[in-house]
């Protein structure tokens, strides 16, 4: 069957079509700049790559384009080809812990979460609008970034606030990246033929986030209440003592949200650096001697470190510790470093092995104590796989 998986954005569309069972990508693109000028979407097809530009004034069009190009060019004969399409949401608060079928009143219950999400979830929810429009009849499932964090324990998803905060307005930790850790879980416990797995999942890139998994099942996670928490990403600062927001309101006479703002877009590797939020910039301003590019690497590579160590301890000892995402799954160099500030766990990696990029493969040497992957992520399949798991109950 082909499924269709979707993130949508605020201003584009991402799509991959899937054949399953056999996992094959079959075609997918990115609608971008939806709703402003200078919109276009670019089509992956069979090894070539259709770019045009086009308006886009909302993203109803968008998807009335994409099934018009599906038949145009072929790459299927009928929208009645298309079984189901699976959506990326961002949150599903802590009612939705799993992949849902997707109704209007599903839709309306998902909305109670948006102002924990803003910046995600309406564009989230506006993108399966569009396509429950253009395929009446066909499943839509909602694919939750926080569900396969729902695992957690009160230890560690309560803040130590006030607990009325948390009865009233649902204050804790939520954690996201959810379906791509959920998909290395998956990933390496299928190669090990193992499902009581301790595994240490490091989706580092652009945003990154950390997740400590036993047996299935998300022990901690480093994001947040919202994407912000955590370690240092490409914009956003990760963990800051919260007193230097109100600090900063009154130095610089701005809101609240103006400081949240800095702290998601201009903060991280391209606050320290200010160079880029792209860790491969940053890299090579390093390489050409910017003293604060490699500031901002140091200090970036040493939080990854500092939470790979926390939760080998809090995991009592990961069984495998797994890179993926862009930095992740490309960078010799920031993988060699996290590794090299934990030589106190005696993780080790083997440079010859080290030299791959995008590739499922050990990293590790021989005698390191715990066995180190990287492990390229795959969230649409995930996305795809629920949905076609749901459209057959």
């Amino acid at each position: 069957m082909k499924i269709l998986s979707v993130n949508a954005g605020s201003s584009s569309l991402k799509f991959t079509l899937i054949e399953l069972p056999e996992e094959k990508t079959i075609a997918s693109g990115l609608f971008e700049k939806i709703g402003i000028s200078g919109s276009a979407y670019t089509i992956k097809y069979n090894g070539e790559k259709v770019k045009k530009e086009v308006e886009l004034p909302n993203h109803t069009v968008a998807v009335q384009i994409l099934m018009k190009e599906l038949l145009d060019m072929k790459i299927i004969n009928s929208l009645d080809e298309i079984e189901g399409v699976g959506h990326r949401i961002l949150h599903g608060g802590p009612e939705y812990t799993e992949s849902t079928i997707l109704t209007p009143e599903v839709i309306e219950g998902i909305s109670k979460y948006n102002e924990l999400g803003p910046l995600h979830n309406p564009a989230n929810l506006m993108g399966a609008k569009a396509f429950m429009d253009a395929l009446p009849g066909v499943i839509n499932v909602g694919v939750f970034d926080t569900a396969f964090h729902q695992t957690m324990k009160e230890r560690e998803f309560l803040y130590p606030v006030p607990y009325e905060w948390y009865e009233k307005y649902a204050v804790r930790k939520y954690g996201f990246h959810g379906t791509s850790h959920r998909y290395i879980n998956k990933k390496v416990s299928d190669y090990f033929k193992r499902d009581d797995l301790k595994i240490i999942s490091c989706h580092i890139g652009n945003g990154g986030s950390l997740c400590a998994i036993n047996a299935g099942k998300v022990v901690d996670t480093t994001m947040g209440f919202t994407p912000l928490a955590g370690i240092m990403m490409g914009s956003r600062s990760g963990n800051i003592d919260p007193s230097i927001i109100p600090y900063i309101m009154k130095k610089e006479g701005i809101s609240a949200e103006e400081v949240v703002n800095a702290l998601n877009k201009k903060s991280g590797l391209l606050g320290i650096s200010g160079v880029s939020s792209d860790s491969r910039d940053v890299e090579a301003a390093a390489e050409e001697g910017n003293e604060r590019a490699k500031l901002a690497i140091d200090m970036y590579n040493q939080r990854v470190a500092n939470f790979l160590a926390m939760y080998n301890n809090l995991l009592g000892g990961a069984d495998v510790i797994c890179f993926t995402a862009g930095v992740g799954e490309n960078s010799k160099e920031a993988r060699q470093d996290i590794i090299s500030r934990c030589a106190s766990l005696g993780l080790k990696l083997d440079p010859e092995r080290n030299n791959t990029r995008g590739e499922f493969a050990l990293i590790s040497s021989d005698d390191s104590s715990i066995p180190v992957y990287v492990v390229p992520t795959n969230e649409e399949l995930m996305i795809a796989l629920d949905t076609m798991a749901l459209s057959n109950k």
